[in-house]
């Protein structure tokens, strides 16, 4: 009952103790994460291995397996890295996409975003090719996203082109982005039931209007008719933009924080 009493009398948790504890579970879990269905996962069980191998070892005093587990273990670091240097530099990649380093280059990332958007928005445009992107923005859109195709793909002009091209199976429906990222494509949008709107209007518009009318997201619409760019924002639409209009326009809503109230006023129905 030793072991007991030593562990009752243990000092109790301070504050920084439970940080310490969250800090190396959430480090634990990302790992976890990160190896799961990859050849680390074999890697983690042998080290597993190793270490239930060094302390049996040691507990049955097999000091020849002992001695040669402590030796290996130097040349084994050196092999890990060589072997899994995909997935070291995969997991590099994953830990600088972290929320926290993604709040530094959120500006930057959010630049080149908009320009992949505006070169493809008016290539499409040129082609007379319909498309309808939403761009999520304070409020989430997974509702709309578990509803379509997930991609998590890095946000191309290429991709949009090839998403919306009329012989693609993922033209039908809306592409929805998150920060530098295509979350999803093929997703059906709730269409406004706004009675003022235009008969010109289209379905396309529709939906960006009934999305944009739920939440703070924008949504920028190619017209198949006419080619003409348009961009809505609260219920808002703003039709025959150029490629220069529309990039100011995204720049205004995608990298300020939303407006509300007299700002929203700005924006009319055309």
């Amino acid at each position: 009952m030793n072991w007991l009493t030593t562990l009752l009398r243990r000092p109790r948790l301070g504050v920084w103790d439970i940080v310490d504890i969250l800090v190396v579970s959430i480090l634990i879990y990302e790992v976890l994460k990160l190896i799961r269905g990859t050849r680390a996962v074999q890697m983690a069980l042998g080290a597993a291995f190793l270490v239930l191998l060094f302390y049996g070892s040691r507990w049955s005093h097999l000091e020849t397996v002992n001695w040669l587990v402590r030796n290996l273990v130097g040349y084994i670091v050196f092999a890990v890295i060589v072997l899994f240097q995909s997935d070291i530099r995969r997991a590099l990649a994953h830990l600088g996409r972290g929320p926290f380093f993604r709040y530094f280059a959120k500006a930057e990332s959010a630049e080149e975003s908009i320009e992949e958007l505006v070169v493809a928005a008016n290539m499409l445009s040129s082609q007379r090719i319909g498309a309808i992107v939403a761009i999520e923005r304070q409020i989430g859109l997974r509702n709309y996203i578990e509803g379509g195709i997930p991609l998590d793909a890095v946000l191309t002009y290429d991709l949009l082109l090839a998403i919306f091209h009329s012989d693609s199976p993922l033209h039908d429906g809306a592409v929805i982005v998150q920060d530098d990222r295509v979350a999803a494509a093929a997703c059906f949008l709730p269409l406004t039931v706004n009675p003022k709107l235009s008969k010109e209007l289209g379905s396309r518009h529709r939906a960006a209007i009934g999305l944009t009318e739920e939440n703070d997201s924008v949504a920028i619409v190619v017209s198949e008719e006419t080619g003409k760019l348009s961009i809505v924002a609260d219920g808002q639409i703003e039709r025959g933009l150029s490629p220069d209009e529309l990039r100011a326009r995204l720049r205004a809503l995608v990298l300020q924080k939303p407006t509300s109230g007299a700002a929203r006023e700005e924006m009319q129905y055309t």
